[in-house]
Protein backbone atom coordinates (compact mmCIF):
# COMPACT_ATOMS: atom_id res chain seq x y z
CA UNK A 1 0.00 0.00 0.00
CA UNK A 2 2.61 2.44 0.88
CA UNK A 3 4.65 1.37 -2.52
CA UNK A 4 1.56 2.08 -4.26
CA UNK A 5 1.08 5.52 -2.72
CA UNK A 6 4.31 6.36 -3.11
CA UNK A 7 4.66 5.48 -7.28
CA UNK A 8 1.46 7.58 -7.26
CA UNK A 9 3.06 10.50 -5.34
CA UNK A 10 5.66 10.16 -8.33
CA UNK A 11 3.66 10.40 -11.11
CA UNK A 12 1.59 13.58 -9.85
CA UNK A 13 4.78 15.37 -10.04
CA UNK A 14 5.78 13.86 -13.23
CA UNK A 15 2.12 15.26 -14.19
CA UNK A 16 2.84 18.72 -13.02
CA UNK A 17 5.96 18.93 -14.36
CA UNK A 18 5.21 17.97 -17.68
CA UNK A 19 5.43 21.27 -19.47
CA UNK A 20 8.98 21.31 -18.55
CA UNK A 21 9.99 17.78 -19.44
CA UNK A 22 8.14 18.35 -22.75
CA UNK A 23 10.08 22.32 -23.64
CA UNK A 24 13.25 19.38 -22.89
CA UNK A 25 12.44 16.46 -25.19
CA UNK A 26 11.74 19.22 -27.80
CA UNK A 27 15.32 20.76 -27.31
CA UNK A 28 16.69 17.75 -27.10
CA UNK A 29 14.75 16.45 -30.46
CA UNK A 30 16.16 19.79 -32.12
CA UNK A 31 19.89 18.80 -31.03
CA UNK A 32 19.17 15.38 -32.93
CA UNK A 33 17.72 17.13 -36.09
CA UNK A 34 21.15 19.34 -36.10
CA UNK A 35 23.56 17.01 -35.56
CA UNK A 36 22.05 14.08 -38.04
CA UNK A 37 21.67 17.57 -40.79
CA UNK A 38 25.35 18.49 -39.87
CA UNK A 39 28.36 17.28 -41.86
CA UNK A 40 26.68 15.51 -44.93
CA UNK A 41 26.75 16.20 -48.64
CA UNK A 42 23.29 17.20 -50.40
CA UNK A 43 21.26 13.93 -51.97
CA UNK A 44 20.01 14.00 -55.23
CA UNK A 45 16.21 15.46 -54.11
CA UNK A 46 18.09 18.27 -51.66
CA UNK A 47 20.20 19.29 -54.68
CA UNK A 48 17.47 19.81 -57.17
CA UNK A 49 15.20 21.64 -54.70
CA UNK A 50 18.37 24.14 -54.25
CA UNK A 51 18.89 24.38 -58.33
CA UNK A 52 14.83 25.01 -58.67
CA UNK A 53 16.12 28.06 -56.14
CA UNK A 54 19.34 29.01 -57.13
CA UNK A 55 18.26 31.04 -59.96
CA UNK A 56 18.78 35.06 -61.08
CA UNK A 57 15.40 36.33 -60.01
CA UNK A 58 12.30 35.02 -58.34
CA UNK A 59 9.95 34.36 -61.23
CA UNK A 60 12.80 32.31 -62.74
CA UNK A 61 12.79 30.70 -59.79
CA UNK A 62 8.76 30.23 -59.97
CA UNK A 63 8.85 29.23 -63.49
CA UNK A 64 11.46 26.05 -62.39
CA UNK A 65 9.31 24.95 -59.61
CA UNK A 66 6.90 24.21 -62.03
CA UNK A 67 9.43 21.48 -63.40
CA UNK A 68 9.02 19.54 -59.87
CA UNK A 69 6.02 17.99 -58.22
CA UNK A 70 5.31 20.14 -55.46
CA UNK A 71 3.98 23.33 -55.25
CA UNK A 72 6.64 26.48 -54.99
CA UNK A 73 6.36 27.92 -51.33
CA UNK A 74 9.63 26.01 -50.49
CA UNK A 75 11.32 27.34 -53.46
CA UNK A 76 10.29 30.70 -53.03
CA UNK A 77 11.97 30.04 -49.36
CA UNK A 78 15.31 28.56 -50.78
CA UNK A 79 15.45 31.66 -53.12
CA UNK A 80 15.92 34.02 -49.77
CA UNK A 81 17.21 31.92 -47.58
CA UNK A 82 20.44 31.16 -49.48
CA UNK A 83 21.46 34.95 -49.82
CA UNK A 84 22.55 34.07 -46.24
CA UNK A 85 24.92 31.49 -46.72
CA UNK A 86 24.70 27.87 -48.66
CA UNK A 87 26.06 25.09 -46.12
CA UNK A 88 24.37 22.10 -46.50
CA UNK A 89 23.36 22.80 -42.52
CA UNK A 90 22.07 26.04 -43.46
CA UNK A 91 20.06 25.17 -46.07
CA UNK A 92 18.72 22.25 -44.24
CA UNK A 93 18.39 24.76 -41.05
CA UNK A 94 14.60 25.84 -42.45
CA UNK A 95 13.26 21.98 -41.97
CA UNK A 96 15.24 21.50 -39.05
CA UNK A 97 13.05 24.57 -37.09
CA UNK A 98 10.15 23.72 -38.30
CA UNK A 99 10.85 19.64 -36.96
CA UNK A 100 11.05 21.55 -33.54
CA UNK A 101 7.90 23.57 -33.68
CA UNK A 102 6.24 20.31 -35.10
CA UNK A 103 7.01 18.12 -31.93
CA UNK A 104 6.04 21.16 -29.66
CA UNK A 105 2.95 22.02 -31.72
CA UNK A 106 1.86 18.08 -31.38
CA UNK A 107 2.77 18.05 -27.88
CA UNK A 108 0.41 21.02 -27.37
CA UNK A 109 -2.29 19.53 -29.72
CA UNK A 110 -2.35 15.80 -27.91
CA UNK A 111 -2.24 16.90 -24.43
CA UNK A 112 -5.86 18.80 -25.36
CA UNK A 113 -7.08 15.99 -27.11
CA UNK A 114 -6.02 13.52 -24.89
CA UNK A 115 -4.14 14.41 -21.70
CA UNK A 116 -0.52 15.04 -20.70
CA UNK A 117 0.39 11.55 -20.36
CA UNK A 118 -0.59 10.36 -23.81
CA UNK A 119 0.94 14.08 -25.30
CA UNK A 120 4.22 13.52 -23.36
CA UNK A 121 4.54 9.67 -24.71
CA UNK A 122 3.82 11.07 -28.55
CA UNK A 123 6.67 13.77 -28.46
CA UNK A 124 8.99 10.98 -27.11
CA UNK A 125 8.05 9.05 -30.54
CA UNK A 126 8.12 12.24 -32.72
CA UNK A 127 11.39 13.97 -31.01
CA UNK A 128 13.64 10.73 -31.45
CA UNK A 129 12.14 7.94 -33.56
CA UNK A 130 14.93 8.14 -36.21
CA UNK A 131 12.71 7.90 -39.44
CA UNK A 132 10.91 10.96 -38.08
CA UNK A 133 13.87 13.11 -37.30
CA UNK A 134 15.36 12.14 -40.94
CA UNK A 135 12.15 13.51 -42.19
CA UNK A 136 13.49 16.96 -40.75
CA UNK A 137 17.29 16.56 -41.53
CA UNK A 138 16.61 16.90 -45.03
CA UNK A 139 16.55 19.28 -47.29
CA UNK A 140 12.74 18.77 -48.12
CA UNK A 141 8.80 19.86 -47.66
CA UNK A 142 7.75 17.40 -45.25
CA UNK A 143 9.10 18.69 -42.22
CA UNK A 144 7.51 22.70 -43.02
CA UNK A 145 4.10 20.83 -44.12
CA UNK A 146 4.18 18.84 -41.01
CA UNK A 147 4.91 21.51 -38.55
CA UNK A 148 1.59 24.13 -40.53
CA UNK A 149 -0.92 21.18 -40.53
CA UNK A 150 -0.35 20.22 -36.67
CA UNK A 151 -0.69 23.86 -36.03
CA UNK A 152 -3.61 24.01 -38.05
CA UNK A 153 -5.49 21.00 -36.08
CA UNK A 154 -4.07 22.67 -33.08
CA UNK A 155 -6.11 26.07 -33.78
CA UNK A 156 -8.77 24.08 -34.96
CA UNK A 157 -10.08 22.69 -32.05
CA UNK A 158 -9.16 25.82 -29.96
CA UNK A 159 -11.74 27.70 -32.29
CA UNK A 160 -14.66 25.17 -31.36
CA UNK A 161 -13.27 25.11 -27.40
CA UNK A 162 -13.61 28.41 -27.29
CA UNK A 163 -15.80 29.36 -29.91
CA UNK A 164 -12.83 31.88 -30.98
CA UNK A 165 -12.92 33.17 -35.17
CA UNK A 166 -9.61 34.31 -34.29
CA UNK A 167 -8.48 30.58 -34.03
CA UNK A 168 -10.28 29.66 -37.12
CA UNK A 169 -8.34 32.81 -38.96
CA UNK A 170 -5.00 31.32 -37.11
CA UNK A 171 -6.22 27.78 -38.48
CA UNK A 172 -6.96 28.94 -42.28
CA UNK A 173 -3.74 30.43 -42.40
CA UNK A 174 -1.69 27.31 -40.97
CA UNK A 175 -3.48 24.73 -43.56
CA UNK A 176 -2.47 27.40 -46.73
CA UNK A 177 0.96 27.37 -45.86
CA UNK A 178 0.65 23.04 -45.26
CA UNK A 179 -1.10 23.12 -49.06
CA UNK A 180 1.86 25.79 -50.64
CA UNK A 181 4.53 23.49 -49.18
CA UNK A 182 3.50 19.86 -50.30
CA UNK A 183 0.25 18.44 -52.34
CA UNK A 184 -0.20 15.66 -49.87
CA UNK A 185 -1.46 18.35 -47.12
CA UNK A 186 -4.89 18.01 -49.49
CA UNK A 187 -5.43 14.49 -47.70
CA UNK A 188 -5.31 15.99 -44.86
CA UNK A 189 -7.10 18.81 -45.18
CA UNK A 190 -10.24 16.70 -46.79
CA UNK A 191 -9.55 14.95 -43.33
CA UNK A 192 -10.28 17.89 -41.29
CA UNK A 193 -13.04 19.14 -42.94
CA UNK A 194 -14.57 16.01 -42.25
CA UNK A 195 -14.04 16.47 -38.45
CA UNK A 196 -14.94 19.79 -38.58
CA UNK A 197 -18.62 19.05 -40.12
CA UNK A 198 -18.81 16.12 -37.17
CA UNK A 199 -17.93 18.97 -34.98
CA UNK A 200 -20.45 21.41 -36.33
CA UNK A 201 -23.07 19.10 -36.37
CA UNK A 202 -22.64 17.60 -32.78
CA UNK A 203 -21.33 20.71 -31.16
CA UNK A 204 -23.42 23.38 -32.83
CA UNK A 205 -20.72 26.59 -32.42
CA UNK A 206 -21.96 29.66 -33.41
CA UNK A 207 -22.65 31.19 -36.75
CA UNK A 208 -20.10 33.32 -37.16
CA UNK A 209 -17.47 30.12 -35.92
CA UNK A 210 -19.25 28.11 -38.85
CA UNK A 211 -19.35 30.96 -41.28
CA UNK A 212 -15.57 31.70 -41.12
CA UNK A 213 -14.79 27.68 -41.07
CA UNK A 214 -16.78 27.74 -44.39
CA UNK A 215 -15.13 30.45 -46.26
CA UNK A 216 -11.84 28.85 -45.27
CA UNK A 217 -12.68 25.74 -46.58
CA UNK A 218 -14.00 27.88 -49.79
CA UNK A 219 -10.23 29.56 -49.82
CA UNK A 220 -8.92 25.95 -50.05
CA UNK A 221 -10.72 24.96 -52.59
CA UNK A 222 -9.72 27.87 -54.70
CA UNK A 223 -6.42 27.08 -53.99
CA UNK A 224 -6.37 23.89 -54.86
CA UNK A 225 -8.17 25.06 -58.40
CA UNK A 226 -5.52 27.20 -58.96
CA UNK A 227 -2.54 24.77 -58.12
CA UNK A 228 -4.16 22.36 -60.35
CA UNK A 229 -5.08 24.21 -63.21
CA UNK A 230 -0.92 26.19 -63.56
CA UNK A 231 1.02 23.25 -62.35
CA UNK A 232 -0.76 19.52 -61.45
CA UNK A 233 -2.73 19.57 -64.43
CA UNK A 234 0.82 19.97 -66.41
CA UNK A 235 2.94 17.74 -64.59
CA UNK A 236 4.08 14.95 -66.83
CA UNK A 237 1.54 15.29 -69.74
CA UNK A 238 2.59 12.50 -71.98
CA UNK A 239 3.94 10.33 -69.45
CA UNK A 240 1.60 8.97 -67.32
CA UNK A 241 -2.40 8.11 -67.27
CA UNK A 242 -3.73 10.73 -65.11
CA UNK A 243 -1.73 14.29 -64.41
CA UNK A 244 -2.35 13.95 -60.76
CA UNK A 245 -0.04 11.52 -60.20
CA UNK A 246 2.74 12.56 -62.22
CA UNK A 247 5.41 10.10 -62.88
CA UNK A 248 5.34 8.86 -60.17
CA UNK A 249 3.39 5.56 -60.81
CA UNK A 250 5.44 4.67 -64.07
CA UNK A 251 8.71 5.70 -62.49
CA UNK A 252 8.75 5.44 -59.33
CA UNK A 253 6.92 4.02 -56.29
CA UNK A 254 5.16 2.00 -58.57
CA UNK A 255 4.35 -0.75 -55.73
CA UNK A 256 2.69 2.21 -53.76
CA UNK A 257 -0.37 2.32 -56.43
CA UNK A 258 -3.34 0.42 -56.32
CA UNK A 259 -3.10 -2.00 -59.49
CA UNK A 260 -6.15 -2.99 -60.29
CA UNK A 261 -4.92 -6.05 -62.59
CA UNK A 262 -2.71 -7.74 -59.78
CA UNK A 263 -3.82 -6.48 -56.44
CA UNK A 264 -6.76 -7.06 -54.30
CA UNK A 265 -8.34 -3.72 -52.36
CA UNK A 266 -8.32 -5.06 -48.83
CA UNK A 267 -5.26 -6.72 -48.97
CA UNK A 268 -3.45 -3.82 -50.27
CA UNK A 269 -4.96 -1.41 -47.48
CA UNK A 270 -4.06 -3.69 -44.55
CA UNK A 271 -0.78 -4.47 -46.31
CA UNK A 272 0.21 -1.02 -47.15
CA UNK A 273 -1.31 0.59 -43.69
CA UNK A 274 1.34 -1.79 -41.70
CA UNK A 275 3.94 -0.32 -44.09
CA UNK A 276 3.14 2.77 -42.75
CA UNK A 277 3.27 2.07 -39.23
CA UNK A 278 6.94 0.06 -40.41
CA UNK A 279 8.71 3.23 -42.29
CA UNK A 280 7.34 5.57 -39.14
CA UNK A 281 9.07 3.05 -36.27
CA UNK A 282 11.78 2.39 -38.59
CA UNK A 283 11.80 -1.68 -37.61
CA UNK A 284 9.31 -4.28 -39.24
CA UNK A 285 8.62 -6.08 -36.04
CA UNK A 286 7.64 -2.62 -33.91
CA UNK A 287 6.09 -1.17 -36.72
CA UNK A 288 3.47 -4.30 -36.62
CA UNK A 289 2.93 -4.03 -33.12
CA UNK A 290 1.82 -0.49 -33.26
CA UNK A 291 -0.29 -0.79 -36.02
CA UNK A 292 -2.72 -3.57 -34.18
CA UNK A 293 -2.10 -0.71 -31.20
CA UNK A 294 -3.26 1.89 -33.07
CA UNK A 295 -6.57 -0.42 -33.97
CA UNK A 296 -6.95 -0.82 -30.42
CA UNK A 297 -6.67 2.45 -29.58
CA UNK A 298 -9.38 3.73 -32.33
CA UNK A 299 -11.37 0.56 -30.97
CA UNK A 300 -11.24 2.16 -27.19
CA UNK A 301 -12.13 5.31 -28.41
CA UNK A 302 -15.11 4.87 -30.62
CA UNK A 303 -16.42 2.73 -27.88
CA UNK A 304 -15.57 6.46 -25.72
CA UNK A 305 -12.65 5.13 -23.25
CA UNK A 306 -8.98 5.16 -24.19
CA UNK A 307 -8.06 7.98 -20.69
CA UNK A 308 -9.99 10.81 -23.12
CA UNK A 309 -12.20 12.88 -21.21
CA UNK A 310 -15.93 12.94 -21.77
CA UNK A 311 -17.46 9.88 -24.79
CA UNK A 312 -18.34 12.59 -27.01
CA UNK A 313 -14.11 13.59 -26.90
CA UNK A 314 -13.03 10.26 -27.19
CA UNK A 315 -15.19 9.47 -30.61
CA UNK A 316 -14.38 12.42 -32.15
CA UNK A 317 -10.52 11.65 -31.74
CA UNK A 318 -11.21 7.72 -32.74
CA UNK A 319 -12.81 9.17 -35.76
CA UNK A 320 -9.73 11.69 -36.42
CA UNK A 321 -7.74 9.21 -36.29
CA UNK A 322 -9.08 7.59 -38.61
CA UNK A 323 -10.13 9.75 -41.25
CA UNK A 324 -6.25 10.47 -42.92
CA UNK A 325 -6.19 6.88 -43.70
CA UNK A 326 -9.39 6.65 -44.94
CA UNK A 327 -8.62 9.21 -47.25
CA UNK A 328 -4.60 8.26 -48.21
CA UNK A 329 -6.38 4.83 -49.16
CA UNK A 330 -9.00 5.87 -51.50
CA UNK A 331 -6.70 8.14 -53.21
CA UNK A 332 -4.28 5.19 -53.68
CA UNK A 333 -7.37 3.23 -54.89
CA UNK A 334 -8.12 5.28 -57.58
CA UNK A 335 -4.46 5.70 -58.68
CA UNK A 336 -3.57 9.51 -57.84
CA UNK A 337 -1.06 9.20 -54.67
CA UNK A 338 1.24 6.79 -53.02
CA UNK A 339 0.14 4.49 -49.79
CA UNK A 340 2.78 2.55 -47.99
CA UNK A 341 5.74 3.11 -46.11
CA UNK A 342 7.19 5.88 -47.72
CA UNK A 343 7.57 9.44 -47.13
CA UNK A 344 5.05 10.77 -48.96
CA UNK A 345 2.68 9.81 -46.78
CA UNK A 346 4.47 11.82 -44.00
CA UNK A 347 1.15 13.71 -43.03
CA UNK A 348 0.32 10.41 -41.61
CA UNK A 349 2.83 11.24 -38.68
CA UNK A 350 -0.02 12.68 -37.25
CA UNK A 351 -2.59 10.22 -36.66
CA UNK A 352 -0.19 7.06 -36.37
CA UNK A 353 2.12 8.63 -33.30
CA UNK A 354 -1.34 9.96 -31.67
CA UNK A 355 -2.62 6.50 -31.98
CA UNK A 356 0.04 4.61 -31.08
CA UNK A 357 0.29 7.08 -27.85
CA UNK A 358 -3.54 6.72 -26.95
CA UNK A 359 -2.68 2.66 -26.83
CA UNK A 360 0.36 2.85 -24.79
CA UNK A 361 -1.51 5.04 -21.95
CA UNK A 362 -4.14 2.94 -21.83
CA UNK A 363 -1.35 -0.24 -21.79
CA UNK A 364 0.46 1.51 -18.95
CA UNK A 365 -3.18 2.22 -17.61
CA UNK A 366 -2.43 6.15 -16.73
CA UNK A 367 1.03 5.16 -15.06
CA UNK A 368 3.24 8.15 -16.30
CA UNK A 369 6.63 6.03 -15.13
CA UNK A 370 5.30 2.69 -16.69
CA UNK A 371 3.75 5.07 -19.68
CA UNK A 372 6.92 6.85 -20.66
CA UNK A 373 9.30 3.65 -19.93
CA UNK A 374 7.52 1.71 -22.35
CA UNK A 375 7.98 4.28 -24.98
CA UNK A 376 11.39 4.59 -24.67
CA UNK A 377 11.60 1.07 -24.42
CA UNK A 378 10.16 1.56 -28.26
CA UNK A 379 12.53 3.89 -29.02
CA UNK A 380 15.48 1.97 -28.57
CA UNK A 381 14.71 -0.93 -29.95
CA UNK A 382 13.89 0.79 -32.89
CA UNK A 383 17.34 2.47 -33.11
CA UNK A 384 19.27 -0.31 -31.91
CA UNK A 385 17.43 -2.82 -34.34
CA UNK A 386 16.17 -0.37 -36.69
CA UNK A 387 16.66 -0.64 -40.49
CA UNK A 388 16.05 2.54 -42.62
CA UNK A 389 14.26 2.33 -46.09
CA UNK A 390 16.10 2.81 -49.33
CA UNK A 391 16.87 5.10 -50.90
CA UNK A 392 19.86 5.92 -48.27
CA UNK A 393 23.35 6.52 -48.01
CA UNK A 394 25.32 5.86 -44.79
CA UNK A 395 26.42 8.71 -42.72
CA UNK A 396 30.24 7.71 -43.28
CA UNK A 397 29.49 7.74 -47.48
CA UNK A 398 27.50 10.99 -47.04
CA UNK A 399 30.21 12.71 -45.37
CA UNK A 400 30.92 16.45 -46.58
CA UNK A 401 34.62 15.01 -46.46
CA UNK A 402 34.68 12.50 -49.11
CA UNK A 403 32.63 15.37 -51.20
CA UNK A 404 35.55 18.04 -50.98
CA UNK A 405 38.08 14.85 -51.83
CA UNK A 406 35.98 14.30 -54.95
CA UNK A 407 35.62 17.63 -55.87
CA UNK A 408 39.82 18.16 -55.32
CA UNK A 409 40.45 14.77 -57.74
CA UNK A 410 38.28 16.36 -60.49
CA UNK A 411 40.09 20.08 -60.71
CA UNK A 412 43.64 18.10 -59.96
CA UNK A 413 42.90 14.88 -62.60
CA UNK A 414 40.15 15.96 -65.46
CA UNK A 415 41.26 17.75 -68.32
CA UNK A 416 38.60 20.91 -69.21
CA UNK A 417 38.65 19.54 -72.40
CA UNK A 418 37.45 16.17 -71.88
CA UNK A 419 33.54 15.62 -71.62
CA UNK A 420 32.21 14.93 -67.92
CA UNK A 421 29.37 12.06 -68.56
CA UNK A 422 26.82 11.49 -65.63
CA UNK A 423 23.47 10.45 -64.40
CA UNK A 424 20.61 12.81 -63.73
CA UNK A 425 20.43 11.97 -59.65
CA UNK A 426 24.81 12.69 -59.82
CA UNK A 427 24.11 15.52 -62.43
CA UNK A 428 22.33 17.45 -59.79
CA UNK A 429 24.89 16.73 -57.19
CA UNK A 430 27.80 17.51 -59.30
CA UNK A 431 26.38 20.82 -60.53
CA UNK A 432 25.74 21.86 -56.83
CA UNK A 433 29.64 21.61 -55.86
CA UNK A 434 31.24 21.53 -58.99
CA UNK A 435 29.82 24.88 -59.68
CA UNK A 436 30.21 26.27 -56.41
CA UNK A 437 26.74 26.56 -55.61
CA UNK A 438 26.70 29.06 -58.24
CA UNK A 439 23.21 29.32 -60.45
CA UNK A 440 23.50 27.16 -63.42
CA UNK A 441 22.95 28.09 -67.35
CA UNK A 442 22.32 25.51 -68.92
CA UNK A 443 23.64 25.12 -72.36
CA UNK A 444 21.95 23.71 -76.06
CA UNK A 445 22.05 19.98 -75.77
CA UNK A 446 21.15 17.08 -77.63
CA UNK A 447 17.97 15.47 -76.89
CA UNK A 448 17.54 13.44 -74.26
CA UNK A 449 20.46 15.08 -72.15
CA UNK A 450 21.24 18.38 -70.19
CA UNK A 451 24.12 20.23 -70.37
CA UNK A 452 25.86 22.98 -68.39
CA UNK A 453 29.49 24.42 -68.06
CA UNK A 454 31.60 25.83 -65.23
CA UNK A 455 34.81 26.14 -63.72
CA UNK A 456 35.82 25.42 -67.27
CA UNK A 457 34.06 22.07 -67.28
CA UNK A 458 31.73 20.73 -70.10
CA UNK A 459 29.14 18.09 -68.12
CA UNK A 460 26.57 16.03 -69.74
CA UNK A 461 24.03 14.04 -68.01
CA UNK A 462 20.91 11.93 -69.38
CA UNK A 463 17.48 13.78 -68.25
CA UNK A 464 15.65 12.00 -65.36
CA UNK A 465 13.34 10.45 -68.46
CA UNK A 466 16.26 8.76 -70.12
CA UNK A 467 18.65 7.47 -66.78
CA UNK A 468 18.11 8.53 -63.33
CA UNK A 469 20.73 6.32 -63.06
CA UNK A 470 23.46 4.40 -64.96
CA UNK A 471 24.19 0.65 -64.35
CA UNK A 472 25.66 -2.48 -65.86
CA UNK A 473 22.47 -3.07 -68.01
CA UNK A 474 22.20 0.34 -69.23
CA UNK A 475 25.58 1.89 -69.69
CA UNK A 476 26.38 0.41 -72.76
CA UNK A 477 23.50 1.61 -74.47
CA UNK A 478 24.11 5.08 -73.02
CA UNK A 479 27.43 5.04 -73.73
CA UNK A 480 26.79 4.59 -77.89
CA UNK A 481 24.05 7.28 -77.97
CA UNK A 482 26.36 10.06 -75.93
CA UNK A 483 29.34 9.31 -78.33
CA UNK A 484 27.05 9.88 -81.51
CA UNK A 485 25.11 12.30 -79.76
CA UNK A 486 27.91 14.22 -79.38
CA UNK A 487 29.90 13.56 -81.98
CA UNK A 488 33.05 11.95 -79.70
CA UNK A 489 36.31 10.96 -82.21
CA UNK A 490 38.09 7.62 -81.43
CA UNK A 491 41.07 8.62 -78.93
CA UNK A 492 38.85 11.32 -76.63
CA UNK A 493 38.52 10.87 -73.22
CA UNK A 494 35.39 10.84 -71.43
CA UNK A 495 35.54 10.79 -67.60
CA UNK A 496 31.54 9.27 -66.40
CA UNK A 497 31.11 10.29 -62.80
CA UNK A 498 28.24 8.77 -60.47
CA UNK A 499 27.32 10.28 -57.01
CA UNK A 500 24.12 9.33 -55.12
CA UNK A 501 21.79 6.65 -54.08
CA UNK A 502 22.90 2.95 -55.05
CA UNK A 503 25.74 3.51 -57.27
CA UNK A 504 27.77 0.58 -58.45
CA UNK A 505 27.94 1.37 -62.01
CA UNK A 506 31.97 0.79 -62.57
CA UNK A 507 31.47 -3.08 -60.04
CA UNK A 508 28.49 -3.84 -62.32
CA UNK A 509 30.98 -3.26 -65.76
CA UNK A 510 33.69 -5.07 -64.14
CA UNK A 511 31.23 -7.92 -63.26
CA UNK A 512 29.07 -8.57 -65.97
CA UNK A 513 31.34 -7.08 -69.37
CA UNK A 514 35.13 -8.77 -69.92
CA UNK A 515 35.96 -5.72 -71.65
CA UNK A 516 35.41 -3.85 -68.10
CA UNK A 517 37.33 -6.34 -66.18
CA UNK A 518 40.19 -4.81 -64.93
CA UNK A 519 38.58 -1.25 -65.08
CA UNK A 520 39.99 1.05 -62.44
CA UNK A 521 38.13 3.65 -60.60
CA UNK A 522 38.22 5.86 -57.96
CA UNK A 523 35.67 5.94 -54.93
CA UNK A 524 34.77 8.63 -52.43
CA UNK A 525 32.92 6.19 -49.93
CA UNK A 526 30.40 4.02 -51.39
CA UNK A 527 28.32 6.65 -53.08
CA UNK A 528 31.10 8.60 -55.30
CA UNK A 529 32.60 6.97 -58.18
CA UNK A 530 35.08 8.49 -60.55
CA UNK A 531 36.53 7.25 -63.56
CA UNK A 532 37.77 7.36 -67.35
CA UNK A 533 36.90 5.61 -70.71
CA UNK A 534 38.85 6.57 -74.35
CA UNK A 535 36.35 6.76 -77.16
CA UNK A 536 36.74 3.33 -79.42
CA UNK A 537 37.88 1.06 -76.68
CA UNK A 538 36.43 -2.25 -76.54
CA UNK A 539 32.84 -2.03 -75.91
CA UNK A 540 30.27 -4.76 -75.12
CA UNK A 541 27.30 -4.65 -77.26
CA UNK A 542 24.29 -2.16 -76.57
CA UNK A 543 21.05 -3.67 -75.71
CA UNK A 544 17.75 -2.54 -75.23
Amino acid sequence: MEISREAGKKDELLESRANLAAALITLLGLLARLWAAHGIFLNPDEALHFRLANQVSLALAYKASLTAAHPPLLIFLLYYWRALGTSELWLRLPSVLAGAVFCWMFYKWLAKAAGSLTASIGLLFVAFLPPIIQVAAELRQYSLMLAFLVSALYFLDEAFTENSPSRIAAFTLCLYLAMLFHYSAFWFAAALGVYALFRIFTERPPATLVVGWALSQLGGLALAAFLYKTHLSKLGVGDSRTPLQGWMSEYYLQRSFFDRAHDNPLFFLVGHTFGVFQYFFGQLAVGDVMAVLFVVAVVLLLRGQGFVEGRTSSRRLGLFLLLPFAIAGIASLAHVYPYGGTRHIAFLIIPVIAGVSVALACLASGGWRRGLSIAALVIVVCVAFGKPRQPRMNRADQSRKNMAEAMDFVRKNVDPSALIFTDYQSDLILGHYLCRQQPIAFDPAPAHYEQFSCEGYRVASTDYKTAWMLWGDNFPREWQRVVQSYGLKPGDTVWIVQMGWGIFLPEDLRKHFAEFRDLPFDSFGKNIKIFKLTVGQPMPAATE
